[in-house]
């Protein structure tokens, strides 16, 4: 593994080595939940249904590097898609970057707190049902927000 650069979340997405890439994940585990899409409208919702590979506690990958034998269509989120995937969560630090805003305070390579993303209400963690329990989807559509102290603001 490659080291890390100082500041590397304030460069482009296009700049970042795989190792800064993965490292910009703040782990809040949004991507990890199944979606509503409407056909007729193509709005999407959330729910608190989380991929099998999620644990519903700590909103980690229980195989993150093997995750696509398990969950084929489970989406690398790359350059080229960070502007296609619509879902993306208004915190999510790729989403962030890649309309050039700055990460919000609680992430943890500003805060240097890997658990202020849960205080700041933006984690999934202990908030949702594995997809193995769930049921219908249409069943557990929620409005995560964007958690409390999600400033514009770069504390660093």
């Amino acid at each position: 593994m490659g080291a890390l650069r100082e500041r590397f979340w304030e460069r482009p997405l296009s700049d970042l080595s795989r190792e800064e890439w993965e490292a910009l994940c703040d782990g809040c585990g949004r991507c990890c939940l199944h979606k509503v899409e409407y056909e007729d409208t193509g709005e999407i919702e959330e729910t608190n249904v989380a991929c099998s590979l999620l644990d519903c506690q700590t909103a980690r990958c229980k195989d993150y590097r093997h995750r696509k034998a398990f969950v084929p269509d489970c989406l690398r989120l790359t350059l080229k898609l960070v502007d296609r995937v619509p879902w993306l969560p208004d915190t999510c630090a790729y989403r962030r970057r890649a309309e050039n805003r700055p990460l919000p305070r609680w992430h943890y390579l500003i805060s240097g707190d890997r658990e202020a993303v849960i205080r700041a209400g933006v984690s999934v963690a202990g908030r949702v049902i594995s997809e193995n329990e769930a049921g219908p989807l249409e069943h557990h559509i929620v409005e995560w927000g964007d958690g409390e102290n999600c400033g514009e603001e770069d504390a660093a």
